[in-house]
């Protein structure tokens, strides 16, 4: 747990931290967030998360709480204070305090929370022997490309894998293709042997993860395709994996019970993680170069 929070221009022991019953996020779930993956310390893939951030606020009609670099800052500070070398930052901004009304509020200023803690990386048997993951219908609303802190649907999913005893739910559309993860990206290697991901739209988040995957991948001439895939086409795939900023890369072994491919991780995902290790690696050893 975080011992030490920002709450809206001040650095209080987490226990204590609060917002007002009045906060827009509480009352409407009026407010975004991002989280940002640590390691040794520093903060991973910190401006893709921050333009993502703005995206959203932009989207929402929210103004940013502070410039960009005080929010380097302040994230910075936040993780120093907490100690965490392998671990999360979550920050969230709402549209403020105000009179509990649908519209707008007229001169409000964004409300901002930043917290980081320990948070450990996928287990050693999640890397080398998969994951497991249930379908559930895609109940969410019609702009899945905010990352908004309203995620009641995503809860709804993800309970639903725990109570199965899997690591995920893959969402389904009203099309029969999956979208995403409750909170991650979806992928499959195709009959063709190309890594095929869904191509990004109001109805799925635009990963950092996601993103920095497409880009090793095709450094690395794998053959790549961004298109929506169904769920029998994933049942039928030779791999399956998720994506996100906790997990970085999983291979997926089974869907609704039924193995992929041979039921183990394949060659594409062995060929894929070390390449975003290797990324990262890089991007972690250019702060002390």
């Amino acid at each position: 747990m975080s011992r030490i929070s920002y709450v809206n221009g001040q650095y209080v022991r987490h226990r204590e931290a609060a917002v007002h019953v009045d906060d827009r996020g509480y009352q409407f779930a009026d407010g975004v967030y991002e989280v940002i993956a640590v390691s040794n310390g520093r903060c991973i893939d910190l401006d893709p998360h921050f333009d993502r951030l703005d995206r959203s606020l932009r989207e929402l009609q929210i103004a940013a709480p502070m410039p960009r670099s005080a929010l380097r800052v302040v994230v910075g500070e936040t993780v120093r204070r907490n100690r965490v070398q392998t671990g999360i930052v979550y920050i969230q901004v709402t549209r403020g305090v105000a009179k509990r009304a649908h519209p707008f509020p007229k001169d409000t200023h964004p409300a901002i929370v930043v917290t980081a803690r320990h948070f450990p990386p996928p287990s050693e048997a999640y890397i080398n022997n998969g994951v497991k993951v249930i379908t559930a219908p895609d109940i969410r609303w019609g702009r899945c490309d905010i990352k908004s802190i309203s995620l009641l649907p995503n809860i709804l999913a993800r309970q639903a894998a725990t109570v199965a005893g899997v690591y995920e739910a893959w969402l389904i559309d009203k099309a029969g293709d999956v979208t995403e993860g409750s909170a991650s990206n979806a992928w499959i290697v195709d009959a063709k042997g190309k890594l095929v991901t869904r191509t990004l739209g109001n109805e799925l988040l635009g990963g950092i993860t996601r993103a920095a995957i497409l880009d090793a991948a095709r450094q690395n001439k794998l053959d790549v395709v961004e298109r929506a895939f169904s769920l029998d086409e994933a049942l039928h795939a030779r791999e399956a994996m998720v994506t996100s900023t906790t997990a970085f890369v999983l291979p997926v072994v089974a869907i609704d019970g039924k193995p992929v491919g041979s039921g183990v991780p394949g060659p594409i995902y062995q060929r894929l993680r070390p390449l975003y290790e290797a990324r990262v690696s890089a991007e972690l050893g250019a702060f002390t170069a």
